[in-house]
């Protein structure tokens, strides 16, 4: 079934048939092996944001592959400060793509986990109140917790004074959470790349110029480039490109 603007294939294998749930499904689907994919929406001409928020650059299309993507990873991963910035709710899907998850033997609901350095985060923010998986928290060993964060949510510390990420990311597998989605913010993406993590980034390049002060995807420390291959590139009939960049 197509659902509101179609979404059509320009590579590889142009298509001028619309693409439905299944093959969009497809296009984005589960990898082999444990994978970190990262999910973003920009102007044309850079912007992570319009008025302060991702939502003025998001469309029907964007929201379609963004609920996609949640229905087929294990584990949502967010910066704190994205969470409270935009005001994250639970995460929770409606009963067909969980119908979609229990056929493919996953929990109805990927798990929730939030990286914070200052565990500046708000117990009953329901995204913790309200989850219906229990969330993870990615520390270090130093944070002290508000009251209440332990009893809506699991921590997990590192050895060190600062957040380690990939030490984090090798206890979500451990935990079974292997094929990982992270929104954002920037700051969490820039240290995922700079640390080599990051395996794919999905981005949706929405047609307008935002014009000079949005900050970009990515932001923090410099760090060396690294090559990701283009997989496919997906347009919607309201002018919004689709690109899936992954390793090999």
């Amino acid at each position: 079934m197509n659902v509101g603007i179609p979404i059509r294939r320009l590579w590889p294998q142009p298509s001028t048939e619309p693409l439905d749930d299944a093959e969009l499904t497809a296009l984005y689907g589960r990898a082999d092996g444990p994978r970190l994919r990262v999910n973003f929406v920009a102007s044309l001409d850079g912007a992570v944001t319009v008025d302060g928020y991702s939502a003025g650059l998001s469309g029907e299309p964007d929201k379609r592959v963004f609920g996609l993507l949640r229905m087929v990873c294990d584990a949502l991963v967010v910066a704190a400060g994205t969470l409270r910035h935009e005001g994250y709710r639970a995460i929770r899907l409606d009963e067909r793509r969980r119908a979609w998850r229990r056929e493919h033997g996953l929990a109805e609901y990927p798990t929730l986990v939030v990286v914070s350095g200052s565990l500046d985060l708000d117990p009953a923010q329901a995204a913790f109140a309200d989850a219906p998986t229990r969330p993870i928290v990615l520390t270090h060993a130093e944070a002290e917790p508000p009251p209440g964060l332990v009893d809506v949510a699991d921590l997990v510390r590192g050895d060190s004074e600062r957040i380690d990420l990939a030490a984090g990311l090798a206890e979500l597998h451990r935990r079974g959470l292997t094929q990982l989605l992270c929104e954002g913010g920037p700051q969490l993406f820039g240290a995922l790349t700079a640390a080599d993590l990051v395996d794919e980034l999905c981005l949706t390049v929405a047609p307008l110029l935002a014009g000079p002060g949005p900050g970009r995807i990515t932001s923090g420390a410099e760090a060396p480039p690294r090559h990701l291959p283009l997989r496919h590139v997906l347009a919607a009939d309201d002018g919004v490109l689709l690109l899936r960049h992954a390793r090999r």
